[in-house]
């Protein structure tokens, strides 16, 4: 009995940690967040719809500086207010807004965006495991060891969603006659954005893949679907 006493703590850790993170997560964006209210992103989530024979697509604007689009565990859409000022500007155009919308959409179309917070939960379940554990034979150290497994499952696992959302996207944007360019033109841009954080971490350490995968990745189904 004492044996599985971890595994037992931990599998109780994650269930509660699963509840509270779904009750933190949804009173942080009901409380930030509103409807976006835009005519020329409207025009375009009009054509995801029609593509996806669907009434409409609302898209919620998430007030948070930094540049980034989510998928919340209850299927909706959010654009932060860091993203939307670059499109008001015109750093990013109408049909690359469409490609993160649609991007997010497949995040949840795919069941990545529940997934997430349940993988989230567990995780620090198992780092917690695994700490325990490790910890009786490698004092000092275990705690370490059993953060750095669990961080390169975590990058791992959100490497394989992102790939799976860009492919989603990307058949969306198509159907939806809005096409790929804008989906590629926008993660050079997002990696201008985002390189002086991620520096030279590791690409087994991002959460994302690098950004001449992901197109590489693209160009490979737009030649996939072209020769079908």
């Amino acid at each position: 009995m004492l044996r599985i006493l971890p595994i037992l703590l931990a599998v109780l850790y994650a269930y509660a940690m699963y509840r509270f993170s779904v009750w933190r997560t949804k009173r942080e964006l009901d409380s930030r967040s509103t409807e976006l209210a835009d005519p020329r992103l409207k025009s375009m989530t009009d054509r995801l719809a029609t593509a996806l024979d669907l009434p409409r697509i609302k898209v919620h604007i998430y007030e948070i500086d930094p540049v980034n689009g989510l998928a919340a565990p209850d299927g909706r859409i959010f654009i932060t207010r860091g993203f939307y000022r670059k499109f008001q500007s015109g750093e990013v155009t109408a049909e690359e807004m469409a490609s993160v919308i649609a991007h997010e959409l497949g995040h949840v179309a795919l069941g990545h965006a529940r997934r997430r917070m349940i993988d989230f939960s567990g995780q620090n379940a198992l780092r917690t495991a695994l700490a325990m554990i490790l910890s009786r034979f490698l004092p000092g150290i275990g705690v370490w060891i059993a953060n750095g497994l669990t961080s390169l499952l975590a990058a791992r696992l959100s490497r394989s969603d992102e790939y799976e959302a860009d492919e989603y996207a990307a058949a969306l944007l198509t159907k939806a006659g809005i096409g790929t360019d804008a989906q590629k033109s926008l993660f050079h841009k997002l990696e201008a954005l985002t390189q002086s954080r991620s520096g030279a971490m590791p690409a087994w350490l991002m959460s994302h893949p690098k950004t001449g995968e992901r197109i590489k990745a693209i160009e490979k189904l737009e030649n996939r679907w072209q020769q079908a």
